[in-house]
């Protein structure tokens, strides 16, 4: 047995080894982790650290409004502290709608897996010039683009069809009723889609449209009905909430109110929102409702959109009435970097003619925390939701962004147009095109 005293020799040298080892290693770690965060930043790194959590009930229109009042463009901070770590207080969801209205993708067929075919005999489904309520930011054709091969792809799922389109049937399911579109711009894009799908079969004397504004309401006489959208992109109150004017410094908004957006669509009968962009632009400024003083806490948009998520997902869990119908429309993925699809290239959307044919493809556009946080909170909600998933359909739609042919305020410049890797739009959707097979998927589940 070895004797007690020799086990007492003294360590240090081989301590003091060890020590350097391990600072050798940490510098090298931390090396490598400023060097990770320097080639790709993460804008949903959290900007805060854990406390004791505080939760705040949702003001949802049964309260006053916001302490510091509704937010528009001139509102304004008076500080910016840390997160405090407040969370949103959830009512319950009572499932009693039944099962399975929810995931609409558990049916026998899950229609947003597929592919797309090229079908010039019965796409496009209307034509460009035909509608007269086109965006310019959408009218690609009319702004030069010489192809028109995006027009005439048709998505197929894999084992089974999606109901063909019936404008005539689509117009007897809104017959007396308010169909509302409410997000940002991608979702602008599809009400657009809706109401150029829509509008051939109403008499021009039987239909109209209302001024741009925050509610713009597109009326079809003979079926006493209206295909309206909403700018909200934020979904809750915010300071970007002018549908013109809404490129500020800051984003602020009330993390826990959507007051003054419910108080417009609370009465309508099929809802279809959207939110994901806005909150990819860096940090948010959060001034809860009951905050007087104008004193904000900053978030990371990931948290910020969780929250807003949160209070938008309470409206929903309240709200009883079995007989609207609530969709919420997936992200729109973006196509900024050629060499995702295409190794090393060095483009944009500029110029692609056809989809991605790898199936399964899964640009840096869609981002999958934000996926993972709204499958997390649309779980929650069972089969009070109906989940139009388009982003990986439309993830293969390289081919389907405006790039350079369109008009945003004002045309491009030559000099622009000649700068296509500067001045692609790879967000929005050319028309007809994409968002109108998301119209065709909420046409197949209403």
């Amino acid at each position: 047995m070895t004797p007690r005293w020799n086990r007492k020799r003294s360590h240090l040298p081989l301590l003091a080894f060890v020590f350097l080892v391990f600072i050798l290693c940490s510098i090298l770690f931390n090396e490598s982790s400023i060097r990770k965060i320097h080639e790709s930043p993460d804008p949903d790194a959290p900007l805060y650290k854990e406390t004791s959590i505080t939760y705040v009930k949702p003001n949802l229109g049964t309260h006053s409004e916001p302490a510091s009042g509704f937010l528009d463009r001139f509102s304004r901070c008076n500080s910016t502290g840390q997160y405090s770590g407040k969370k949103i207080l959830r009512a319950a969801s009572k499932r009693k709608w039944g099962r399975g209205r929810r995931r609409e993708g558990l049916e026998s067929c899950d229609v947003f897996k597929g592919k797309w075919v090229f079908d010039n005999t019965s796409h496009p489904l209307y034509n460009e010039s035909d509608c007269p309520y086109m965006s310019d930011q959408l009218a690609c054709h009319k702004h030069g683009r010489p192809d028109l091969e995006y027009q005439y792809w048709r998505w197929q799922p894999h084992n089974c069809n999606l109901k063909r389109w019936n404008v005539t049937e689509m117009w007897e399911k809104l017959r007396g009723k308010r169909l509302m579109f409410v997000g940002d711009s991608l979702n602008r894009g599809q009400w657009i889609s809706m109401v150029c799908l829509l509008q051939s079969v109403i008499p021009a004397h039987k239909r109209s449209i209302s001024p741009n504004a925050p509610l713009t309401i597109f009326r079809a006489e003979e079926y006493n009905a209206t295909v309206e959208f909403l700018w909200a992109p934020l979904l809750v109150d915010s300071n970007s909430d002018d549908p013109v004017n809404h490129r500020l410094d800051e984003r602020i908004i009330h993390p826990d109110s959507l007051l003054k957006h419910s108080s417009k669509w609370e009465h309508v009968d099929i809802l279809v929102f959207n939110t994901y962009l806005w909150w990819r632009q860096g940090p948010v400024k959060l001034l809860w409702s009951s905050e007087k003083n104008g004193n904000c806490e900053e978030l990371d948009g990931l948290g910020a959109m969780e929250l807003a998520m949160g209070t938008w997902a309470d409206w929903v869990a309240s709200n009883v009435d079995p007989n609207k119908r609530i969709f919420f429309v997936t992200m729109s993925p973006t196509h900024m970097w050629s060499r995702e699809w295409e190794p090393e290239s060095e483009g944009n959307c500029y110029n692609e003619k056809f989809p991605i044919d790898w199936e399964g493809y899964w640009g840096s556009g869609s981002n999958l925390p934000t996926m993972s946080v709204v499958e997390r909170i649309l779980s929650s909600l069972g089969s009070k939701v109906s989940v139009l998933n388009i982003t990986q359909l439309s993830e293969y739609r390289k081919d389907g962004h405006p790039s350079i042919y369109r008009k945003f305020w004002e045309t491009l410049s030559p000099e622009q147009l000649s700068n296509p890797k500067t001045y692609s739009d790879c967000i929005h959707w050319c028309l007809p095109g994409v968002p109108d097979v998301w119209n065709e998927l909420l046409f197949h589940f209403l």
